[in-house]
């Protein structure tokens, strides 16, 4: 288990007062996250809560209409998200979102394209086969050919060939088999444990608190619980919403 917010240190990336319109319509209203280095955290919430708003906020993909977006302490409101990915922050997007007529290898490569460094991308690649054997297997197929579970390794390893500092992961059990569902949070687990920071949107409450350290809930755009992963677990109102438990 890592650091608690409280003894983590100063946030990598924040979150400070945020409100959020598309045109009219108020979508994240005074949210304040903190994710700290080395931490797996967790954002849970239905649909239309403002999971994916929040996302796109934190990438420069939805600028807030006041607020703060802070990474490493600097406001970033007007950075682009290229700025914001080649200081480390990366995405690993729902449904995969894979390059599908392109090989594995073409779809892992263009995770590194900003990167100057041909020796330390080659390294990073064979740590991408190390942490998935099987993605290393299928390396000159087509990606759209591959199953759910190796589109998702694939769609991992890109991002972590953009050597992030925080890895921001969309909706990652959806579309998987739920057979599937268990091992894709183990990959999680597993690269967590590695050092990787990671802030994970998530429907599936009980498996993404089952690997986190802390997690929010949103609700119509604002955060109404923010506690340990083990707590949040516990509380009678989440899992009454969310665990499917009176």
């Amino acid at each position: 288990m890592t650091e608690t917010a409280e003894t983590a240190g100063p946030a990598l990336l924040e979150m400070r007062g945020v409100n959020t319109h598309y045109g009219a319509v108020h979508i994240l209203a005074d949210v304040d996250l903190a994710i700290h280095p080395g931490e797996l955290v967790c954002l849970l919430g239905g649909n239309a809560s403002g999971k994916s708003t929040t996302l796109k906020t934190l990438l420069g993909m939805v600028k807030p209409t006041s607020g703060e977006v802070l990474l490493d302490g600097e406001v970033i409101n007007d950075k682009p998200t290229s700025y914001r990915v080649a200081r480390g922050v990366t995405m690993v997007p729902e449904n995969r979102r894979l390059f599908k007529r392109l090989t594995v290898r073409e779809n892992l490569q263009l995770g590194a394209y900003l990167r100057k460094d041909p020796g330390g991308v080659a390294e990073d690649l064979e740590r991408v086969f190390e942490l998935f054997p099987r993605v290393a297997e299928r390396l000159h197929q087509k990606a759209g050919t591959l199953s759910g579970g190796e589109q998702q390794m694939v769609a991992i390893g890109r991002a972590l060939m953009a050597q992030p500092r925080v890895l921001l992961m969309d909706e990652p059990s959806m579309g998987l088999a739920p057979a599937l569902v268990q091992q894709n949070f183990e990959l999680i687990q597993q690269i967590h444990e590695a050092g990787m920071t990671i802030f994970m949107v998530e429907q599936n409450a009980n498996m993404a608190l089952s690997v986190a350290d802390r997690g929010w809930v949103l609700q119509t755009g604002r955060v109404v619980l923010d506690d340990t992963a083990e707590n949040l677990l516990a509380h009678p109102d989440l899992r009454a919403s969310y665990l499917g438990e009176v």
